[in-house]
């Protein structure tokens, strides 16, 4: 029903387009759209400007980059084989473009309270203008000399990127405690032990996945005389992922948060050891990181004859495991967010919306005249969610986009130096330990403070 009604509103703002000049002027009608059809379109542009900086780095792309005027000659980092730094040149331009026109919609929309603000048009409407203006900064960004661009950037999304993947993990916790919540009340109202069944299956699942990441990274990412940061991680995050999993079934936690429980600790635990996996690819000590294509490929029994092949100058390998598996979290992350509707008040707060507001709220629908089912405006009395707090959110996602394409690459000198990337070992652990402590407040705050609401 919520997926029909956005694809009938978009359908209806598209007649309109394609109507007359004076409806395009005035914003599509704004009043035909509800605030979850404004999300998924600003989100549509974010997925778009990641598509085209996935294509920035294909394989044979950088032949096509290097016939920009000036993109390769006169760059402070000329040492470098522009075969290797056009294409991470590239995402760095297209993510600041994004970075650039979200941050400007951030600060546009400071304020605003509801549909009567002018400015609530520009949020809901002028699609193709903002198109346009998205398009216009991506073109201008290629133009940007190099000079000290590209190490600034580098740091501005070292920050944001560690920033995002915090509101990634605040995400995860909401969506395990809506899932468990909803899969508790369908268990009481309906075939109990088969909800149960299905709660404890996932459950399971989710731990032996994460038991097993734990074997496989002290097989793969430590030695014996080697490799001691790898294994601090590793059991430090062990022992936190089990503390945390003890305190959800501790009886006062139970009695303050009846819908606490394991689910929700396997989960986070499952995107610690992500997190943990993460940060141990980008060590630079690559006795301590082989590469997943190394750990599947056989080696050969016998060396070959004659002398051996050159290998391609300046190689780097820009898609890894990793880098894939955290652009699908991204994604799944960047979806809810534009339709969740969280049951929990306080990450409402955080998060700056409101309760009960998603796809499939039914005030968001009415009857026209010709009797079709539109969209429309479910915020003249108050938005139901932060515009700009929303576009600062898409603002860092963008920073992680740029990091997480870049296998968070820090640009140097020479080869060697782009290749080094020790700052995201400590973003990433250091997330993962706030991430735990985050879900851990959630869930001895209500025992600890019980005159607060928490619900």
């Amino acid at each position: 029903m919520g997926a029909c009604l956005a694809v009938s509103s978009l359908a209806s703002c598209a007649s309109c387009l394609c109507g007359s000049a004076s409806c395009l002027l005035s914003s599509c009608c704004p009043s035909t759209y509800n605030s979850t059809i404004s999300r998924l379109a600003f989100s549509f542009l974010l997925l778009l400007g990641t598509l085209v900086s996935g294509i920035m780095i294909f394989p044979g792309m950088e032949e096509h980059l290097k016939k920009i005027p000036g993109f390769c000659s006169g760059s402070i980092i000329s040492s470098v084989n522009c075969d290797i730094f056009v294409g991470y040149k590239s995402v760095y331009r297209v993510c600041f473009a994004m970075a650039c026109f979200f941050f400007l919609f951030s600060i546009i929309m400071i304020r605003v309270r509801s549909s009567k603000d002018p400015r609530a048009s520009i949020q809901n409407g002028f699609w193709f203008f903002k198109f346009l203006a998205l398009v216009g900064l991506t073109v201008g960004a290629f133009y940007i000399p190099d000079g000290t661009f590209n190490t600034v950037w580098y740091y501005f999304g070292v920050v944001g990127s560690f920033v995002f993947i915090i509101i990634q993990l605040i995400l995860l916790v909401d969506f395990a405690h809506s899932w468990n919540q909803s899969w508790l009340e369908k268990a009481e109202n309906g075939n109990t032990k088969c909800w149960f069944a299905a709660l404890l299956s996932f459950t399971l699942i989710f731990y032996a996945l994460a038991f097993t990441a734990v074997v496989l990274f002290y097989v793969f990412y430590t030695q014996p005389a080697d490799c001691t940061e790898h294994k601090v991680f590793i059991s430090l995050n062990l022992l936190f992922c089990i503390a945390v999993s003890i305190v959800a079934i501790l009886p006062k936690v139970q009695e303050a948060q009846p819908t606490s429980g394991l689910l929700q600790a396997s989960i986070i635990s499952l995107y610690t050891m992500y997190l943990t996996w993460s940060a141990m690819t980008n060590n630079p000590n690559k006795q301590c990181n082989p590469s997943l294509l190394s750990l599947v490929q056989s080696k050969p029994t016998a060396s070959p004859v004659g002398p051996s092949p050159t290998p391609a100058p300046g190689n780097v390998q820009w898609w890894d495991a990793q880098s894939i598996v955290g652009l699908l979290i991204f994604l799944f992350c960047t979806l809810y967010a534009s339709i969740r509707s969280s049951n929990n008040s306080q990450v409402n707060k955080l998060m700056q919306t409101e309760e009960g507001q998603g796809l499939t709220a039914d005030s968001d629908v009415s009857a026209g005249e010709d009797g079709v089912h539109r969209a429309v405006d479910n915020e003249e009395e108050g938005v139901t969610y932060s515009y700009s707090f929303f576009h600062f959110s898409l603002f860092l996602a963008s920073l992680y986009i740029m990091m997480t394409l870049t296998n968070w690459y820090q640009p140097g000198t020479d080869d060697k130096t782009m290749r080094t990337a020790m700052p995201a070992v400590w973003v990433k652990i250091c997330s993962s330990w706030i991430g735990l402590a985050l879900y851990l407040w959630t869930l001895v705050a209500p025992v600890a403070l019980p005159d607060r609401d928490f619900s």
